[in-house]
């Protein structure tokens, strides 16, 4: 069952509003921590959460981080390609809300560390949690922290695999 297409206008508008606010609520949460936070800098909210300031100069989970510098490019490119196929698929499946509304958080997200990897040389994480139930998958139970253009890739990643489950399903 092929995907319906529909092609740009007001919609697409609509689907790249929505990754620039991503963008926008991403970039200022960053600002805020590289402005009152020193590298690894840490404040307690709750017994398991805290906000602290990280560079990642990898990917997820740090992946490629001590790679020596080349992955800032490599990672750049990436999300430059991303973007530009995301934008086609966005343009032209921009009437189907449930996989515009994942894709757009994806571009949002992408373009949201893209930035500080130009910028920074760096993305900048910030947000800690810590379950004791994590101490076997993660050094004294702290998952990576990461941030919100992280958190917006990783509900339109979610987003992606139910839209693609609803297609499935609709297709039996």
């Amino acid at each position: 069952m092929a995907r319906g297409h529909t092609h740009g206008g007001p919609r697409l508008a609509g689907w790249l509003a929505l990754a620039l606010l991503v963008v926008l609520l991403d970039q200022f949460t960053k600002w805020l921590i590289l402005g009152n936070y020193r590298l690894g800098d840490a404040t307690f909210v709750t017994s398991f959460f805290n906000i602290v300031r990280a560079h990642n100069t990898g990917a997820a989970f740090s992946f490629l981080a001590a790679a020596g510098g080349w992955q800032r490019w490599f990672f750049t490119a990436l999300a430059l390609a991303a973007a530009v196929f995301i934008t086609f698929l966005l343009r032209t499946h921009a009437g189907q809300k449930l996989f515009a509304f994942s894709l757009s958080m994806v571009l949002g997200g992408a373009v949201g560390n893209l930035i500080d990897r130009l910028v920074h040389g760096y993305v900048v994480d910030f947000l800690d949690f810590h379950w004791s139930w994590l101490t076997p998958m993660f050094a004294g139970g702290h998952f990576p922290a990461f941030n919100v253009a992280d958190a917006a890739i990783t509900a339109g990643v979610i987003g992606l695999i139910l839209d693609e489950l609803r297609r499935v399903r609709r297709g039996r």
